[in-house]
């Protein structure tokens, strides 16, 4: 049998939107890249920036270091990992501590149909910070495998800064061994539509992770990001904190929080929150948390949702201090996302999102 054959028969289903996991998805936004026929009509530009000992590498899909590590029912997924003609393969030897970030830049061009998967591997007992930039105008389904190491830490910033016709599914899967420490930072200000699915699996006792996020949907983006945290192992610990604003006719976003607490994960810490803030009529925001609960012995367990409207009072109060409007909304929007901002260490980066932010608030401009 084939290799397209054995794709063809593993494939699944191809979701109409009907499906609780694509129900509030416009599928009519997606360019095909949950359809089986879809083909990839370019290649993502990929430049990778390293530091220290870690390495770079584009594997043959077959290669045993780049097989997935689970099996997946999302066709989009399906289509990265069956369709890209590669994996990119970022690798962090063990024992090594690594102080500069190590940054991959993505770019799509004249709208073509992308398809790429990577693996990226911390080996235990090491530390870096990796950034994953996008940039450009094309269409990509995406598959990013992470795989932490015992007592490994790694911090990785994903960053959406796509042009305005763009569009990007992905998945981020991570896999945290004993005693690892994983921080994402995921941020969504570019694109036509974006939907980014985070996920983590703990495979060890003793791992931790924080999940971040902060969005800017203007008129007529849609901004989505589904999360799940799988605790499956004792004594582990999730955080979860995204933020988004809204503005323009037609603005949307979504946030799906699911936690899911199985009968062994004794002692999980558990806590995720969602806030959303709207800055002109027109704008709409779901947000869904869920927890799933199937021991009673763990230390905490709990979720926070709330969406609200511009803050007329406060940006009275500014300007009633002399500071012009447009000014005072800047300000408020600015400490509204300060908190995030200051989790991205990585000064270019954080100023370079921190205009596009600007920039975006300048759009929303009553």
């Amino acid at each position: 049998m084939s290799a397209s054959t054995i794709s063809t028969f593993l494939a699944p289903h191809t979701p109409n939107g009907r499906e609780e996991a694509w129900r509030f998805t416009p599928m009519n936004r997606l360019k095909g890249l949950h359809q089986t026929e879809i083909s990839a009509t370019g290649e993502l530009h990929i430049t990778a920036s390293l530091q220290g000992s870690a390495t770079f590498q584009e594997l043959p899909a077959t290669d045993p270091a780049v097989l997935p590590s689970a099996h997946t029912d999302d066709s989009v997924v399906h289509n990265a990992r069956t369709k890209a003609t590669f994996v990119s393969f970022l690798s962090v030897p063990k024992n090594e501590v690594i102080t500069t970030p190590i940054r991959l830049t993505r770019t799509g061009r004249d709208g073509e149909i992308n398809f790429n998967r990577t693996v990226i591997e911390v080996g235990a007992h090491s530390s870096s910070t990796i950034i994953l930039e996008h940039f450009g105008d094309s269409a990509l389904a995406e598959d990013l495998e992470i795989r932490v190491g015992e007592n490994a830490e790694l911090t990785l910033i994903s960053t959406q800064e796509w042009a305005d016709e763009a569009v990007h599914v992905a998945s981020h899967a991570a896999f945290l061994a004993k005693d690892a420490r994983f921080t994402s930072i995921v941020v969504s200000v570019g694109g036509s539509l974006v939907r980014i699915s985070p996920r983590v699996d703990f495979t060890g006792p003793g791992a931790s992770c924080e999940l971040f996020g902060l969005y800017f949907a203007t008129e007529g983006q849609h901004l989505e990001h589904r999360l799940h945290v799988e605790h499956g192992q004792p004594n582990c610990r999730s955080r979860v904190t995204y933020k988004g604003a809204l503005s323009g006719y037609n603005s949307r976003s979504v946030w799906i929080g699911d936690v899911a607490i199985r009968p062994n994960a004794e002692g999980t810490d558990t806590y995720e929150l969602n806030r959303n803030l709207l800055l002109t009529d027109g704008a709409r925001a779901d947000s869904v948390p869920n927890l799933e609960i199937e021991t009673g012995e763990i230390v905490g367990a709990g979720h926070a949702s709330t969406t609200g409207r511009f803050d007329d009072e406060q940006l009275f109060y500014l300007q009633s201090r002399g500071i012009p409007q447009a000014q005072a909304r800047l300000l408020v929007v600015r400490g509204y996302f300060a908190e995030l901002l200051a989790k991205i260490t990585d000064e270019t980066t954080r100023e370079r999102l921190t205009l596009a932010i600007e920039s975006e608030l300048e759009e929303a401009r009553p």
